[in-house]
């Protein structure tokens, strides 16, 4: 293990994997929400997804918002797609930054995109071909990474096996999802140590859900690992459609809450993103799980 970071970067997940778990909210919402969040100080945010209403619905309108929100340049956006024709709808919006995802576990995938794994390897590695053509970076999501609700545990080698596939075709980046919060400190030391084993060098980005309340505990124990880049969701949104049991990914707030307690920069104002948190509650229409947007920061207080 190494000493905790100075620095942690966080990618804003909310307006896209936050908000596809959603009943769904109007365009103008969404598009408020995203030009919201910049304020804050965010400075990567996960904006929309490019695939098909009938499988998300929630995401029929990519387009428009995308198009009707105001691209702060200090933002790095990205945009996740699950094909060829989501990718060139990504690129003729103007992303760069294109995520895709595969699960770690084939019943997972077979659920999400109606296909095994290795398959959604081959089309991964075309998508990969076609981006890099374009001056697009490709980040490649492993789902269900620490588990998967339908076959239970997954082991960290698979997980690793799949990453050097993905390098071996050119991706950019990885990233790891804890798709239905199934993540621990030491599941999490297994699989960041099997990669790292085998791939040193690809950068990496951990996305925990808090379903079973292991969420800041697995960021503390990814960072001691040296992982500096990690999702989190406004006020804890999200969740996944093909996860029974799926909650929220980790809350923004009470990641930041907890980095900035810690010593460690995000370049985020805390104050700021409880405004955007109650907003997004607001928007969805429910209390969210957040508990530093429910009872404020600690340094917040109130009269005896």
């Amino acid at each position: 293990m190494t000493e905790l970071p100075a620095r942690v970067s966080i990618r804003e997940v909310g307006p896209r994997d936050g908000l596809q778990n959603e009943d769904p909210v109007p365009t103008e919402a969404k598009i408020r929400l995203l030009d919201a969040l910049p304020r804050t100080g965010i400075r990567r945010i996960e904006a929309v997804s490019f695939v098909h209403p009938k499988a998300i619905p929630q995401m029929a309108d990519a387009d428009e918002v995308w198009s009707g929100s105001s691209h702060d340049p200090a933002v790095r956006y990205s945009a996740l797609v699950p094909n060829s024709r989501g990718a060139r709808r990504a690129l003729a919006a103007g992303f760069t930054e294109i995520e895709v995802v595969v699960s770690a576990s084939d019943t997972h995938n077979r659920k999400n995109v109606n296909r095994s794994t290795d398959e959604s390897l081959d089309d991964i590695a075309e998508l990969i071909s076609l981006l890099h053509g374009e001056n697009a970076r490709v980040e490649v999501i492993v789902a269900t990474s620490f588990g998967c609700p339908y076959e239970g545990d997954v082991a960290p080698a698979r997980v690793a096996s799949i990453v050097d596939r993905v390098v071996a075709d050119g991706a950019d980046r990885v990233a790891f999802g804890d798709t239905t919060g199934m993540a621990t400190p030491r599941r999490v030391t297994e699989l960041v140590t099997a990669v790292r084993d085998r791939q040193p060098d690809i950068p990496m980005l951990l996305h925990f859900h808090n379903t079973r309340g292991t969420g800041l505990a697995n960021i503390l124990t990814a960072m001691q690992l040296g992982v500096t880049e990690f999702d989190a969701s406004i006020g804890g949104l999200g969740g996944c459609p093909y996860a029974p049991g799926a909650t929220g990914n980790v809350a923004t707030e009470e990641v930041v809450h907890m980095l900035h307690d810690m010593g460690i920069e995000t370049g985020i104002d805390l104050d700021a993103l409880v405004e955007v948190a109650a907003l997004a509650q607001d928007i969805v229409g429910k209390e969210l799980p957040s508990g530093v947007l429910r009872a404020g920061p600690r340094y917040r207080t109130i009269p005896a």
